[in-house]
């Protein structure tokens, strides 16, 4: 990412609050009240400043328009410590696309509502979000997305006695042995879950 002054790195939040809102790039009037300035020429100079830097780009009828770089959020330099405190630092490291984090191949991937308990010992809540790549193969310890006699299931996959079973994170929960049919849909590779305030 080309390094901002700190008003082009304001300019660029303000830009990327008004599309989450809207899901388009405002006229240059607009933008004189979102960005908080007075002037179109300052604000097409704002906007060039971002083109340049990869954020925007303009299609051929002149519309101005996010690239995927615009989606890319910062990723602190510091770790945050699950155990004791550590001293804070608050420096922005590299920028990432969250897309480019949690999926290699995206024809192949998929997001899936989870519904149910039966994997919370893994950290997998109801009502979080599954990234799936689909693939009919997986290995022991994989937790997968199975469908066994015809139902999706999302469980870990194991063996035992030579049959491969679907094993969950919940001991209120029992071990599926399939009795039918069972069918690897695909492997989890990422979990999104939003924290409502």
């Amino acid at each position: 990412m080309t390094d901002f002054n700190p008003k082009d790195t304001e300019y660029l939040s303000k830009l990327q609050d008004y599309y989450a809102e809207w899901k388009s790039i405002p006229s240059y009037a607009k933008l004189c009240e979102v960005l908080g300035i007075t002037s179109k020429s300052w604000v097409k100079a704002i906007l060039d400043r971002l083109c340049a830097a990869g954020f925007l780009e303009r299609t051929p009828d002149a519309v101005w328009v996010p690239t995927r770089n615009f989606f890319a959020r910062p990723l602190a330099e510091s770790t945050v410590q699950a155990g004791m405190p550590t001293a804070a630092i608050s420096n922005e490291g590299e920028y990432f696309v969250i897309d480019d984090m949690l999926i290699d191949t995206p024809s192949k991937t998929t997001l899936i509502t989870v519904k149910g308990e039966s994997m919370i010992d893994a950290g997998i809540h109801d009502g979080d979000v599954a990234v799936v790549e689909k693939r009919m193969t997986a290995n022991m310890g994989d937790i997968v997305v199975a469908i066994v006699d015809n139902e999706f299931t999302l469980k870990t996959l194991d063996k035992e006695r030579g049959q491969f079973i679907l094993r969950p994170a919940n001991p209120a929960f029992p071990v599926i042995r399939p009795q039918g049919s069972m069918e690897i849909f695909g492997v989890l590779v990422g979990l999104i879950r939003k924290y409502r305030r």
